[in-house]
């Protein structure tokens, strides 16, 4: 099997039966986030324990890479710092928009089959809400996250 057959079969699988897919109620943060091109919505919850991600849930609707990135980031996060989080999120974000990467994908497991959106751009900015939208959770930001 080829590594992007690998990966789509990873993208399909979290889209399919997306992990950590729910509410937590209550939650320590909160944030929403919409793609208004693709009409991915998601609200993303989080609790913690000191500086570190305890539990993550989301819930939501959107296209399959929305959905699997989602599911994935769940998945990664918990149990991480913040600035584990914030480590993380900068990678994700060189590997979704920069053709010249220097992420090492070997470090990112399943994650790293995410790397193939950046061959469309147009789909980018659905593997990339949830980061963002966990980002607005973790600094307690009110207004919704877009990515327009």
């Amino acid at each position: 099997m080829d590594l992007k057959d690998l990966y789509r079969d990873v993208i399909v699988d979290h889209n399919r039966n997306p992990r950590n897919f729910g509410k937590l109620d209550p939650a320590d943060a909160h944030a929403d986030g919409h793609n208004p091109l693709c009409g991915d919505r998601l609200s993303l919850y989080v609790n913690l324990d000191g500086d570190r991600i305890r539990e993550v849930k989301f819930d939501g609707s959107g296209c399959a890479i929305s959905v699997a990135s989602a599911s994935l980031l769940t998945e990664a996060v918990k149990g991480k710092s913040r600035p584990e989080v914030k480590a993380l999120f900068d990678d994700m974000h060189s590997l979704l928009t920069q053709h010249d990467s220097t992420v090492d994908v070997s470090k990112l497991g399943k994650l790293a089959a995410l790397s193939g959106v950046r061959e469309f751009p147009a789909r980018v900015k659905c593997a990339s809400l949830c980061w963002h939208t966990l980002n607005a959770a973790l600094d307690q930001q009110a207004e919704p996250v877009s990515t327009e």
